[in-house]
């Protein structure tokens, strides 16, 4: 098994191509939940993952309602900057799956309220609104392997 992150309609090729490399390093799944705001082949999606596209484990669907339909078993967690409880405040388990949103808006009001009991958030001061999706991506990711061991990475 391995962990997932889910990109709820992503919008910045580069993000969605610096995630692509941290999956490709870490053997975790990326799903891209459509649409996007990029076409895929896109010169800085690719050059954001350099050429290690190859060894992406991708997903497309067409709705998150797809993603929970074909993981039922799996376990969802949804980061926004909304949530209460910080990511150091759950356990994880391989196989969990790491929820984002587009980088203007975030996950839908209407998902978030649908699982309130695993929002999370990164801790920062209220001089930003938010971190970058690719830099919020990896530093769960990497909690999600660490809690876990590091199974498989040296």
């Amino acid at each position: 098994m391995a962990f997932h992150i889910v990109l709820v309609e992503p919008e910045i090729p580069a993000n969605t191509g610096n995630i692509s490399r941290t999956c490709a390093a870490t053997g975790t799944y990326l799903h891209l939940v459509r649409p996007l705001g990029f076409q895929t082949d896109d010169k800085t999606l690719k050059r954001a993952g350099l050429d290690y596209w190859h060894s992406v484990k991708l997903e497309y669907h067409d709705s998150f309602d797809e993603v929970l339909e074909a993981y039922k078993e799996h376990r969802f967690f949804f980061a926004t900057t909304k949530a209460t409880k910080r990511y150091t405040e759950f356990t994880f388990q391989d196989g969990d799956f790491f929820v984002f949103g587009k980088e203007t808006k975030g996950l839908p009001e209407e998902l978030l309220a649908q699982h309130p009991e695993t929002l999370l958030r990164l801790p920062m001061s209220d001089a930003v609104r938010s971190l970058n999706l690719s830099n919020s991506a990896a530093i769960m990711l990497y909690e999600g392997l660490r809690q876990t061991g590091f199974v498989g990475l040296d």
